[in-house]
């Protein structure tokens, strides 16, 4: 076993196996871009080496710069994570000449799967079902097109050299090919360095399941079973979970010999993901092989019990794996969902900011247990626009599938995250939606629960106003009142609960929602009793504040006779109530510090919805366009965001064009009245 491993990847991946490689005693080296100065990775490795700047190709997919500090740290290995170098022939065999050993597949290996088109040529050879489609070399736009029309719509475009989502559209005709097809080979060019695509039918209805394989040097091979990767959000997975429910042991045996058989057929060594798209009446075809570990593996860690890091470690060393297919069992059922930060009611636009607050559970850490984090990021941390937003994975573990979901319901509800949108709620309405529930999933769930996974939003509760009103009242030294007075034996001039001598004193919140609502509220103190009033109505309140941690507090209430609890979080001119699960995002209000806002026109222009770059400008000045009109493209967390018209008008001015940056917030068009 080699006794220093070189980490060639940032954030949760860096994190996890750097916590497998301490337990088994090695030493562990991180590398770090710009961005990632003061990140967590560096942190809990023992040494730490700058790789270069903010963006990918400046940073970590220089392998000349990791190889370099492997080498320089006296690494005898490299781990390249999920991504970026991970599936990347020509840093397998770098590494190999600099004499480091790859913790993945032989290069041959990673070649012949490296490209969805070879190994769908590679697998329809071997027998193994294939959607109908054209993965052939040929990328002349109108050659696809006819392609794509004979295979008849839907169509998927899928970039050949792609994963993760990125570099894929549903084309619903041939009309709107074109456009997809140039979209999603900018998109494919820009995060593999690749634009060559595939066309493939779409099918309706289907289901994500993908095996999980593992080869040594001795010539074993066999699976870990599968995972139900269904639920999806732009072809990107929100929630992965093992087993798949009403796998069948004669479905479950049949895809795992078929994964196991592409496997062999490579001379695969290490973990791989063997990748299937199943239909409802259970005809399954092959999709892909992932040549490295996936993001969602510790599903399967916590269904059988191991440690899927340190078979790598363990393999890439040469030794057998640790187990062989007879001795491999399923135990219980596993979840796993990806707290993105990100707005889902924006379709799921990625947010950028710090983590003001991130709480999670009770949990193990990059372990086996009934709750479980794996997470690269820490309160403070900013997540920018250079990488994927996941803040962390959130995986729980029952006695079944419904004990594991209830558990994930109630562990997401405790969590507590501020700063930035998440998608924390939208997890929680997941879970309980009956088509989750009743295990009825496909890949297209979240968009045909639209109406109950996105329902309009409710007002603010009064109890939620109470709680922020309380927390601001006790950031201020106010106690709860009467309680408190009796409680403590002082001299009353030390109470600080709003006494005054005429034995009345009031205070005027002026908050306002997520939606933007005013929510004007007045706390009356009168003879050493509370009230809220809102809209000349009056309610009777108690309330007590508990500090937990500075500038949170966990506020307990009775409002009209009914009793309430929750968190609060008060962050500069913001209060975050958490209550029932939910996170209630308010601000104070100052109508003289916001007077020009209000008086401000924004009706005439478009602003960049995050930082990013501009991709491609569809429009000119003098331009007359109608609502949904596409105005330009924008690149931001390796993803294209299509910048859509509002309304009709004339584009009167365009302040940025293609390369240029942008910032969150700035001006991109200005668009007048037709």
């Amino acid at each position: 076993m080699f006794d220093t491993l070189l980490i060639a990847n940032r954030g949760e991946i860096a994190c996890r196996v750097a916590a497998t490689a301490r337990r088994m005693g090695l030493r562990t080296v991180a590398v770090y871009s710009d961005a990632d100065a003061h990140a967590r990775h560096p942190a809990v490795c023992d040494t730490a080496v700058h790789i270069g700047g903010a963006e990918p190709r400046a940073s970590y997919l220089r392998g000349d710069a990791i190889i370099q500090a492997a080498l320089q740290t006296g690494a005898q290995a490299v781990h390249p994570g999920y991504g970026f170098l991970a599936e990347n022939e020509a840093f397998a065999k770098a590494c190999a000449d600099a004499g480091l050993i790859f913790v993945g597949p032989p290069v041959a290996a990673i070649a012949a799967m490296g490209s969805k088109s070879a190994a769908k040529a590679l697998m329809e050879k071997a027998g193994v079902p294939l959607v109908p489609g054209y993965h052939g070399d040929n990328q002349d736009p109108d050659f696809l097109r006819r392609q794509a029309d004979s295979i008849g719509y839907p169509v998927l475009i899928k970039a050949s050299a792609g994963g993760g989502g990125k570099g894929m559209r549903v084309v619903g005709s041939s009309v709107d090919f074109d456009e997809a097809l140039a979209s999603c080979k900018r998109e494919a060019a820009s995060s593999f360095g690749d634009d060559r695509v595939l066309i493939e039918r779409y099918l309706l209805k289907p289901r994500h399941i993908e095996i999980q394989v593992f080869a040594d040097t001795h010539g074993n091979c066999l699976h870990l079973f599968e995972r139900d990767c269904s639920v999806q959000r732009r072809h990107q997975k929100v929630i992965e979970e093992a087993p798949a429910p009403g796998m069948t042991e004669e479905r479950r045996h049949a895809m795992g010999e078929a994964a196991v058989a592409a496997a062999r057929a490579v001379g695969y060594v290490g973990a791989g993901t063997v990748e299937f798209i199943a239909e409802p009446d259970g005809r399954f075809y092959f999709m892909e092989m992932n040549t490295r570990l996936q993001v969602e593996h510790p599903v399967t860690e916590m269904i059988t019990g191991q440690d899927l890091v340190e078979w790598q470690l363990r393999v890439a060393a040469g030794e057998p794996l640790p187990l062989t297919q007879e001795e491999l069992e399923i135990s219980g059922h596993a979840i796993e969902a990806r707290i993105y930060a990100e707005n889902p009611e924006k379709g799921f636009l990625p947010s950028i900011g710090t983590l003001n607050m991130l709480a999670f559970p009770e949990h193990v850490e990059f372990a086996l247990g009934d709750v479980r984090v794996d997470g690269g990021v820490r309160a403070g941390d900013v997540i920018s626009p250079h990488y994927d937003p996941m803040i962390a994975k959130l995986i729980v573990r029952g006695r079944n599938r419904e004990e594991a979901r209830a558990r994930m319901l109630r562990a997401l509800g405790d969590m507590r995250v501020a700063g930035l949108h998440t998608n924390i709620a939208f997890l929680r309405r997941l879970m309980a939606d009956e088509a989750f529930a009743t295990a009825d999933l496909d890949t297209g769930l979240i968009e045909r629960r639209v109406d109950t996974l996105f329902p309009p939003q409710k007002a603010t509760p009064d109890a939620v106003l109470a709680m922020a009103a309380a927390a601001l009242l006790h950031a201020d030294g106010y106690t709860g009142g009467e309680a408190q007075r009796r409680s403590v034996a002082a001299d009353p001039w030390d109470v600080a609960d709003g006494w005054r001598v005429s034995g009345r004193h009031t205070r005027i919140f002026n908050l306002i929602d997520a939606d933007g609502e005013a929510r004007d509220i007045t706390l009356l103190r009168d003879e050493g009793r509370w009230s809220m009033w809102q809209r000349d109505s009056a309610q009777p309140l108690e309330w007590a504040a508990q500090p937990v941690a500075p500038g949170r507090c966990r506020v307990r209430l009775r409002l009209n006779g009914e009793d309430h609890d929750g968190d609060a979080l008060l962050l500069g001119e913001s209060v975050t109530v958490y209550r029932d699960g939910q996170a209630y995002a308010l601000q104070l209000h100052d109508a003289v510090a916001h007077a020009q806002d209000e008086a401000a026109d924004p009706g005439g222009s478009l602003t960049a919805p995050m930082p990013g770059k501009i991709i491609s400008v569809a429009v000119q000045p003098g331009d007359r366009v109608k609502a949904g009109d596409t105005l330009l493209v924008m690149e931001a967390m390796k993803m294209e965001h299509t910048i859509h018209a509002p309304r009709e008008g004339v584009v009167q001015e365009i302040y940025f064009q293609p390369g240029e940056q942008v910032s969150d917030g700035e001006q991109l068009i200005a668009l007048s009245d037709a």
